[in-house]
This record gives structure tokens, C-alpha cells and sequence, in this order.
């Protein structure tokens, strides 16, 4: 609540000049800060069967790390990135080829927005065949910095809710560093269905999605 954090941030040319999350976007040029509160219950999942509770989705595993040596702090390291998510991945115990959609943290920087790529393709490389959706809230209600992770998790479950995946704005061009290509991943520019994936029986598999937020 006070200013001296807004000064620095735009001194350091951090945040977007014409108040816009142009996540994966060519003409990305920095966030915007946003404010905002969020609000997560969580509780053993036999306490909440046993409870009768209303659940809207079950956190599997979640990893932290630490990006290490950079640059400077607008220099994300994508070995680090790569890292933490193959071990939230590890933790959970699934294929991440069954992971139907990824929250990324997209700032809508140039230099941050494809380290963050290169690390979810890295992650998930061996994934051929799956079809997995990425967005950011962040282009929605901008950064909410400390709130940022508790954004993209009510994001993400309003989605499994509505079985729908919400597009992320203002990217008519992605940024030509963010290649795609050959990846299970596309950037989510318009409404979409949310299918169950089947497992190898033809079963279907809970909607699966993974949240990224780096600070």
C-alpha cells in the first residue's frame, strides 16, 4: 500500500506502460499490477468426504525451489523451472500427458514468458499426443503479486467447474520466441470445452490441471 514499490517497478521497466498482460503476446511489454484477495479452504480429503464437504478438486503434490543464480531478478532460470515442475509432477504420481490444462505464471514479459515455455516443454517432453491448454489470469485482473497463485488456483477450479477452458487476452500474435511447435501445449485464445481424458482402458480421468507462480 505504499508507492515505493510501483516507482522502482517502472523504473526497472517491469510493468507495462500501457496497462496490459499481453501474456505470450509479441508486443508483450511488462505487467500490470493488479489487487486482489483469494481465499482457499483445504482439508485432508477423508476428513472432507467424511465431513460431507463440498470438493471442488484435490491438490495431488505441490514442489517449491529456488531459481538460483541470475542476471538479475527479471532473469528467470529454466533449469530451475524445468526442475520444479518435473518434481510436482514426480510427487503427484501421474502422466503428465493427462494433464489437460497449465496456469502458467505469464507476466507477459519477452524474456520470462518463453523461459517459462522452454521449461513446461522440457517438462513434459514425451507427452506426444496430448493436447494441453495454457493460459494466465494475469491478462484478466493483472498481477496480484502475493495473491498471483491464489488467483490462478479459483481460476482453475472455476474452469473444472464449468468444464471450460477460459481464454487468456491480448495475444493476437504470439511472441515469436514462444515456439509451440512440436509441443503438447497451445495458448487458450478462445472459449473451449474441457473433455475428460481416457486412460488406456477408455476410463475417463478426472480433469487434471497444474499452477505455476514464481516470485
Amino acid at each position: 500500500v505504499t508507492p515505493e514499490a510501483h516507482i522502482n517497478f517502472a523504473k526497472a521497466g517491469m510493468l507495462s506502460p500501457d496497462g496490459r498482460c499481453k501474456t505470450f503476446a509479441a508486443d508483450a511489454n511488462g505487467y500490470v499490477r493488479g489487487e486482489g484477495v483469494g481465499m482457499l479452504v483445504l482439508k485432508f480429503l477423508a476428513d472432507a468426504e467424511a465431513d460431507g464437504d463440498p470438493i471442488l478438486a484435490v491438490v495431488r503434490s505441490s514442489a517449491v525451489n529456488h531459481g538460483g543464480r541470475a542476471n538479475s531478478l527479471t532473469a528467470p532460470n529454466t533449469a530451475a523451472q524445468t526442475a520444479l515442475v518435473q518434481d510436482a509432477l514426480r510427487r503427484a504420481g501421474i502422466e503428465p500427458a493427462t494433464i489437460g490444462y497449465v496456469e502458467a505464471h505469464g507476466t507477459g514479459t519477452k524474456l520470462g514468458d518463453p523461459v517459462e515455455i522452454n521449461a513446461l516443454k522440457a517438462a513434459f517432453a514425451g507427452s506426444q499426443g496430448a493436447r494441453i491448454g495454457i493460459g494466465s489470469v494475469k491478462t484478466n485482473i493483472g498481477h496480484l503479486e502475493l495473491a498471483a497463485g491464489a488467483a490462478g488456483m479459483i481460476k482453475v477450479l472455476l474452469q473444472m467447474a464449468h468444464r471450460t477452458l477460459a481464454p487468456s487476452l491480448h495475444c493476437d500474435h504470439i511472441n515469436p520466441y514462444v515456439q509451440l511447435d512440436g509441443s503438447p501445449f497451445h495458448i487458450v485464445r478462445s472459449p473451449e470445452d474441457w473433455p475428460q481424458i481416457q486412460d488406456g482402458h477408455g476410463q475417463p480421468l478426472p480433469r487434471r490441471a497444474g499452477i505455476s507462480s514464481f516470485g
